[in-house]
């Protein structure tokens, strides 16, 4: 399979970031980090061209998540330009997704506003002047997973699916990473976030050249 090539070079390149995390030398993760983003961004870009504009935005994707792991990569603090970054990839998702949709069901979101609720609650304590930023990009990740779960149970197809599975570990990775920033450091932290995060934009982009509509 054509995904085959590319997903040996990122499980290889999220193995050596998430090593060099915790054993440095520090720079290696600085290059790895992004270089695992390329390659995934290789991915889509190697997909087919079924849905043109589908595959753009995922693109489009990709790359803002790319400028968001540059933001929080640099040494001054750039939260909320990392944040800014994430929201637009979330946008460009979130309008690949829905391309695709013919109506919408309700009770997906149940499930995702608890979720919503309770990640805010968890973390807010600690927001101070984030708060509204923050609570806009819970919603933001929310319909996007939300858009992704109605794609797939109206196509049912394997693209579809693999959206679906990575907006979920999308929604994963977030909550790791804010309860690592906001609650408390803790060790496992670090490999549980990249691990989730990498495997999420991974899926993402291997639905490209997937998907009949």
């Amino acid at each position: 399979m054509w995904i085959a090539p590319p997903l040996i070079l990122v499980f290889i390149s999220t193995a050596g970031c998430i090593w060099f995390a915790y054993h440095g030398p520090r720079w290696m993760f600085y290059v790895l980090k992004p270089l695992t983003m390329v390659l995934i961004c290789l991915t889509a870009i190697m997909g087919g061209n079924s849905l043109p504009v589908y595959k753009m935005l995922i693109i489009g994707g990709l790359v803002c998540s790319l400028a968001g792991d540059i933001f929080f990569m640099l040494p001054s603090d750039r939260f909320l330009a990392g944040l800014s970054a994430f929201l637009l990839a979330h946008l460009c998702y979130i309008t690949a997704f829905a391309s695709g949709i013919i109506s919408l069901s309700w009770w997906p979101l149940i499930p995702l506003i608890i979720w919503g609720i309770w990640f805010y609650l968890f973390i807010s304590p600690a927001l101070g002047k984030l708060k509204t930023p923050v609570i806009i990009y819970i919603v933001i990740i929310s319909i996007m997973t939300w858009l992704a779960w109605e794609r797939w149970i109206q196509t049912g197809q394997t693209g579809t699916l693999l959206v679906l599975i990575g907006a979920v570990l999308f929604a994963i990775s977030d909550t790791i990473l804010a309860a690592n920033r906001f609650r408390g450091a803790f060790k496992p932290a670090r490999a549980l976030n990249l691990t989730t995060y990498f495997t999420a934009q991974f899926l993402i982009a291997s639905s490209v050249g997937m998907l009949v509509r």
